[in-house]
């Protein structure tokens, strides 16, 4: 095995989908109620139309638009009411010229009826009559069956993660399970002699166990489940014996520290002999991100990544590999970046695509991103940042005034 010999981003992820190959996720079918935040494992199709009847938007009277032309406060038009529908009760009658039919708020409209008047444009004039002082066109006012969604057209894609208005299209259509994606399970292996367990004294030359934490965080947000977390100290038993465990209980094993080449830095190595095919991506040309191991167990179809120590590129590299590799299995669309102009001179690396992390101003003319330059093992450097952008392998560097993409985290 040859140690760091990089890959590009593109080529480590060609590598990933080729691992993992089709149906490494599994799916389930979960209530309506319960499958926010989940991702569609099949496309949803419309069982009815929606709305199933003609509806009116607002309290008022339906009638035919032409009885209402010319209608003003000084000449208004006198309708006879021969209706007054009741809401979620079927309208009985037909509404003809010179009638009319109260409707309510979501109320059924009469047939005959094209549109519908407000009931503040609409005044009582005897007991069977009203005056109406407004004018209407054609359709105001009034939602026509099927006008939000038909029978047997594509409600929702394949792919789609449900928002609170997915999951009222679903509810619209009467349906209470849906099929979605099983969640990916996780474990988080930190190595290092020097971690110590938030809550616990903090010795001399010892720091806090911070990529547990986040990484663990990231995970949950992005829709993995977190099976389980270790820290292990730099002892290739100890690691081994943690990557055997996590390996049996989860589709990802994700090992931070240990991947770049030095005397303690033995993931590579125990990768390859835990698991076959073993390795296939030992360096990365990313800034944050070099020091990346990509292998997989072919048996227990666990992936296997190794991320650097640092916070930041450990962070970095998870968005871009297992985060990336989710929503290209789950057909799920990458979330839009917003335009803005750079406040800043960037210069470029050589030989990696770069990760330029930003701070975003909003301006009457849109966003403004101002660089955010600090060490990988510097969480305010995340902390500080809305986003980031992505300098190209081998670009030059990027000028202040530049047009730039962010992803926003």
């Amino acid at each position: 095995m040859e140690l760091l010999k990089v890959d590009t981003l593109e080529q480590a992820r060609e590598k990933l989908m080729q691992a993992v190959g089709d149906g490494w996720l599994t799916t389930c079918e979960v209530p309506v109620v319960e499958a926010l935040d989940r991702v569609l494992a099949e496309d949803i199709y419309g069982e009815l139309d929606i709305p199933c009847f003609r509806r009116s938007m607002v309290d008022g009277y339906a009638v035919q638009a032409k009885d209402t032309m010319g209608a003003g406060e000084s000449i208004p038009v006198f309708l006879q009411v021969i209706e007054d529908v009741a809401i979620g009760t079927r309208a009985c009658s037909t509404i003809g010229p010179g009638t009319c039919a109260y409707v309510p708020t979501g109320g059924m409209i009469p047939e005959g009826a094209d549109s519908c008047v407000m009931v503040e444009y609409c005044e009582q004039f005897d007991e069977d009559h009203i005056a109406v002082s407004q004018s209407v066109s054609s359709g105001r006012h009034v939602v026509e069956a099927g006008e939000d969604s038909r029978k047997g057209a594509l409600l929702l894609k394949k792919g789609t993660r449900l928002r609170p208005q997915e999951i009222g299209a679903l509810a619209a259509e009467g349906l209470t399970c849906v099929m979605v994606y099983e969640p990916l399970k996780i474990s988080i292996i930190s190595t290092g002699d020097e971690l110590t367990a938030p809550g616990e004294e903090l010795q001399e030359g010892k720091i806090y166990d911070i990529n547990t934490y986040a990484l663990a965080a990231l995970a949950k947000k992005h829709g993995f489940m977190v099976s389980n977390t270790r820290t292990v100290p730099d002892v290739y038993d100890a690691l081994r014996s943690a990557i055997l465990e996590a390996k049996d209980e989860s589709d990802i094993v994700v090992i931070s520290g240990g991947s770049s080449k030095g005397k303690k830095d033995m993931t590579a190595l125990l990768v390859d002999e835990l698991s076959d095919p073993g390795v296939f991506t030992h360096g990365l040309a990313l800034k944050p991100g070099k020091p990346t191991i990509l292998g997989l167990d072919q048996k227990s179809r666990t992936l296997m990544l190794g991320l650097p120590g640092h916070p930041v590129a450990a962070m970095a590299v998870f968005e871009m590999l297992p985060v990336w590799l989710k929503r290209q299995q789950e057909g799920e669309q990458e979330k839009l970046p917003v335009p803005a102009v750079l406040n800043g001179n960037v210069p470029g690396t050589p030989g990696r695509k770069m990760l330029l992390f930003v701070e975003l101003t909003k301006t009457p003319e849109g966003y403004l991103a101002s660089p955010v330059f600090g060490k990988s093992g510097l969480m305010s450097t995340m902390t500080r940042a809305d986003g980031y952008a992505v300098v190209e392998l081998n670009q030059e560097g990027l000028k202040t005034g530049d047009r730039i993409w962010v992803q926003v985290f």
